[in-house]
């Protein structure tokens, strides 16, 4: 256990990440799914049903990915029977529901074992300092893209 808290940058979060998507990925894996197929998932079963584009441009501000990625996501998902298509509108089958349900239930007592101990206080500012960290890091990931305020 760490006795010293490092402070916060980029390689402290990446490491945080990259622990709990490990966790994320090896249960996704007993199911055959990815985490991009799962984010993707995940969005269509809490937004849904959500148009084509609408979808994909929520998985994109998820994962800082590119659409034509998330558009292959998206028919990997359709071609397993998770999510259905009528016309452009995108949902979850019930297949896709039940997928996502019995993750989220065999993530959660590791989640729970993962913020054990962890004061709600704490965990407030660790959520308020994430989002500003992530708010600023869009922007500057929107000025480096084509079209971006830096061109």
């Amino acid at each position: 256990m760490t006795t010293t808290a490092p402070p916060v940058d980029s390689r402290v979060i990446g490491l945080a990440h990259y622990a709990a998507r490990g966790v994320l990925e090896h249960v996704l894996s007993r199911h055959g799914v990815t985490f991009a197929q799962q984010i993707t998932l995940r969005s269509a079963v809490a937004d849904g049903p959500l148009g084509r584009e609408a979808l994909v441009g929520r998985v994109v501000g998820a994962l800082k990915t590119d659409p034509p990625e998330v558009h292959a996501v998206i028919g990997e998902l359709l071609a397993k029977g998770l999510l259905a298509a009528d016309g452009e509108s995108i949902r979850a089958t019930g297949a896709g529901r039940a997928l996502h349900d019995t993750v989220t239930a065999e993530t959660a007592p590791i989640s729970a074992r993962i913020y054990a101990g962890i004061s709600a206080e704490d965990r407030a500012v660790a959520g308020r300092v994430l989002a500003r960290i992530t708010e600023r890091a869009d922007a500057e990931l929107a000025a480096m893209r084509p079209g971006g305020p830096a061109e």
